[in-house]
């Protein structure tokens, strides 16, 4: 049983899979610090807001014994627009990335597979040469 397992875990669709995954969660981290650091003080400055900070206040905070407010309940759409501006920039640059692949198969798939006009002009020549 560890043998096989060993063949399976070993395979290079699933180690090609690891791979993309660790690097998928970085690039995910890049774009989140892209997004929080540059494009949504951007967005505040248009609004002037701070964007991660939006929220709907339900219930607002009040003061208990201690002097600290607690109990505000409230919907963070700020953090949801985040994250789906991330998940935008995401699946745009995946689907470039995805577009250029399928572009560079479909080039290599369209290369001629008879010869050139010079490899046939050349192909005449020796032949005359061997008469």
């Amino acid at each position: 049983m560890f043998k096989e397992f060993k063949e399976f875990a070993m395979k290079g669709n699933l180690v090609d899979i690891a791979v993309a995954f660790v690097m998928g969660a970085a690039f995910n981290k890049v774009v989140t610090s892209f997004t929080a650091g540059i494009i949504s003080p951007l967005i505040g400055m248009i609004f002037n807001t701070d964007f991660s900070k939006m929220k709907y206040v339900m219930k607002p905070a009040t003061l208990d014994e201690a002097g600290e407010l607690t109990g505000e309940i409230a919907i963070l759409y700020g953090d949801f627009l985040t994250a789906t501006l991330d998940f935008i920039i995401v699946a745009f640059i995946m689907f470039m990335l995805v577009r250029g692949i399928n572009n560079m198969k479909k080039a290599e798939e369209a290369a001629p597979a008879g010869p050139t006009t010079e490899e046939a002009l050349l192909m005449e020549i020796r032949d005359a040469l061997k008469k």
